[in-house]
């Protein structure tokens, strides 16, 4: 990969000669981070434009393990194009200008076809067992999910400390989790300057977790007596991501009954196909083929002391209300009507006097035509956002579709032959209504 970090670049994959640290040392002889020299291989589902704010954040948090010292592939799987103006502002962000050999970046996103609708997050496990070799941590991630370098560092640091515990064979059954959050802002309150008090006893709320005692309907002890004074597990196991490290990975496709690298459909009713019995394919490819009894059986583990560490923010912030509602986690056929969208609600959009980044964006490379290289390594080779469309067949889609398509696809390998960066006919795109195009 030609990555954004030229020094990386010219130092190419290697992998860091600074063995990972077990957690209880303290040695001052190898300060260097857990990150550093780390290679970290992170793949997305993210279907199509609706939940691009929150793709934005996650990818702001996943190009600071780089300026962490890491070496990152992201690999986004999607369905839709995006403008040459929106890559370009990808570029710019995504841009790693850590000096450190061991550090870089690369984005690539995989076009799919639309057809595939849930099964966008099958993608990721073929892609991982492809190259295991080459990656020492692995991340799978829906895209509206906020990843830091403190959750994949305290990941590492847990991993470590539960193979020194129970052995490096042991240490298979067991794979250290994340719990998800949101902020329980009331539901009655838009917050502006009127009602910002509003938000002081507002807090993390871990919505897919009810029931009390805690410790008997929430959270579960662990069972190892080696592990159990240390760790407990979530009694609900989803988590709509999952990280792994290359060994684990290699030891759950060979587990009994697990076969982690075999694709598969999530469990459903005989009579019923349709019907899932164990939760949407999303659910199943995230969390329950991995933690499930009847399937890997791997137990997933929290530490007690870091937990906090290895809580993530979902970034909709709008599942913790639907607890209590009718069908859903709390709720009783009595209970309120958890409300759908029906297509016909009409948003109040914000002020035209506000900045938009691509319009920011945009204005800026017009202002500055000279800085036309940023996107160039050594030797002259593109090293931005790079777009793959062989899996796309283009002769399924309508014909305004595929045109727009086309037209997208064609403006970007115009954009990269040209060494990335924009031209007038790039730049001429409506910022409020980019998105209705594709």
């Amino acid at each position: 990969p030609h990555y954004h970090n030229v020094a990386s670049a010219k130092a190419g994959f290697t992998k860091s000669q600074t063995a990972l640290q077990p957690p209880s040392s303290t040695s001052s002889s190898s300060p260097i981070s857990i990150l550093e020299g780390l290679k970290i291989l992170v793949t997305i589902a993210s279907f199509d434009f609706m939940q691009l704010p929150h793709l934005e954040e996650v990818l702001d948090g996943i190009r600071d393990l780089c300026y962490a010292g890491s070496k990152v592939d992201i690999v986004i799987y999607t369905t839709v194009v995006y403008p040459v103006a929106f890559i370009d502002m990808f570029n710019d962000r995504m841009r790693c200008n850590n000096p450190s050999s061991n550090a870089g970046l690369t984005m690539t996103m995989m076009l799919k076809p639309n057809h595939v609708r849930l099964h966008l997050v099958d993608y990721h496990r073929t892609l991982f067992y492809d190259r295991i070799d080459q990656y020492d941590v692995f991340i799978y991630t829906e895209d509206d999910i906020r990843i830091s370098p403190t959750t994949v560092a305290a990941y590492l640091h847990e991993t470590n400390r539960v193979e020194s515990i129970v052995g490096s064979q042991h240490a298979t059954d067991f794979n250290v989790g994340i719990v998800r959050y949101e902020y329980d802002f009331p539901e009655n309150v838009v917050i502006t300057d009127k009602t910002r008090h509003a938000t002081e006893n507002v807090t993390r709320v871990y919505w897919e977790h009810l029931g009390k005692p805690i410790f008997e309907k929430a959270v579960d002890k662990v069972e190892d007596e080696a592990l159990s004074p240390y760790y407990m597990s979530m009694h609900l196991h989803h988590q709509g991501m999952y990280l792994a490290t290359a060994s684990l990975l290699k030891a759950w496709k060979d587990r009994k009954d697990c076969k982690f690298d075999e694709i598969r459909d999530r469990p459903s009713n005989p009579k019923k196909p349709s019907q899932p019995t164990e939760g949407t394919q999303r659910v199943w490819m995230s969390s329950q083929m991995l933690y499930g009894g009847r399937h890997c059986g791997v137990k997933q583990l929290l530490p007690v002391e870091n937990f906090g560490q290895l809580t993530v923010l979902h970034l909709p912030n709008k599942n913790y209300r639907r607890v209590g509602k009718q069908g859903r986690i709390g709720g009783s056929d009595n209970a309120p009507k958890n409300e759908f969208s029906d297509g016909t609600e009409v948003f109040q959009r914000s002020h035209p006097l506000l900045l938009k980044a691509l319009e920011l964006h945009v204005e800026m490379k017009k202002e500055f035509p000279n800085l036309q290289k940023s996107n160039i390594g050594e030797g002259g080779q593109y090293t931005g956002v790079r777009v793959v469309d062989t899996d796309v067949k283009k002769h399924h889609f309508t014909k305004d579709h595929k045109a727009a398509f086309e037209t997208r696809l064609n403006a970007y390998k115009d954009y990269v032959s040209r060494g990335g960066y924009l031209i007038e006919s790039d730049m001429d795109l409506d910022v409020e209504g980019w998105t209705m195009e594709a």
